[in-house]
């Protein structure tokens, strides 16, 4: 049986739940069966995890920067409290499973959060040197800059390499790492890209968006998602 996959989701003002396809693509031709994960389940969380073999943590709005004991700056895009809490939960939770967890874009910095780190709420006015456009205006599927990976990570036997090219669409990034997390990936302006615990069989957390590449042929994406859902085969295999 295919590993069944939470995917997150975001929600718009009007209240309605968004998931852009890629997501669900990618995780269907690495071989897994993705459900979606509706905001306002985290207090049946127990229950619902039971029932994943791994979860996907989606991009999406910004993160409530008081989750992190700061008060909103200058900068702060939109917020979502009801999908920060939902979600916080839910990677806290997975975090003491031990269930295979891949974040993307919002989902590094959601990963980041529940494991006590911070964030800069919006990196063009809290930082003081030049950095690359990580808002970028490319295609999706356009990789735009690279990330230098470190040796040894999971992150670099998945990629097979010690430099990436990745597209990049996001302005919070992650500030400081806080154990079991370490960082593995860094953009040539120093911006953090990569996230991945020594502690866990796998969590892994990127902040640029793979499927968008993946479903387009990059290797380098396709060899995430396929990683990932192998690690969360073996987690449905030891349920069986």
């Amino acid at each position: 049986m295919k590993p069944v996959i939470g995917v997150t989701t975001d929600i718009t003002r009007d209240g309605k739940h968004e998931l852009e396809k890629e997501y669900v693509q990618a995780i269907i031709r690495a071989g897994g069966l993705p459900v979606v994960i509706p905001i306002g389940v985290d207090e049946d969380a127990d229950q619902l995890l039971a029932m994943l073999d791994g979860l996907l943590f989606t991009g999406g709005n910004d993160i409530n920067p008081m989750l992190f004991d700061e008060e909103p700056r200058v900068g702060l895009g939109e917020v979502s409290p009801g999908r920060d809490s939902c979600e916080l939960e839910l990677a806290r939770r997975l975090l003491k499973t031990d269930k295979p967890i891949l974040g993307i874009c919002r989902g590094i910095q959601i990963l980041n959060v529940a494991g006590g780190g911070n964030l800069y709420q919006d990196i063009y006015k809290q930082l003081d040197k030049p950095v690359l456009q990580h808002q970028q205006k490319a295609p999706g599927d356009h990789a735009s800059h690279f990330v230098d990976v470190e040796n040894g990570s999971l992150l670099e036997s998945i990629a097979g390499n010690h430099r990436i090219k990745v597209n990049s669409y996001h302005h919070q990034s992650i500030k400081d790492v806080t154990y079991p997390f370490i960082v593995t990936g860094i953009a040539t302006d120093g911006i953090i890209e990569s996230i991945e615990s020594n502690e866990h069989r796998f969590v892994l957390g990127v902040q640029w968006h793979p499927e968008k590449l993946a479903v387009k042929g990059d290797t380098v994406s396709q060899r995430i998602f396929e990683r990932f859902i192998k690690a969360c085969a073996i987690e449905s295999d030891q349920k069986s």
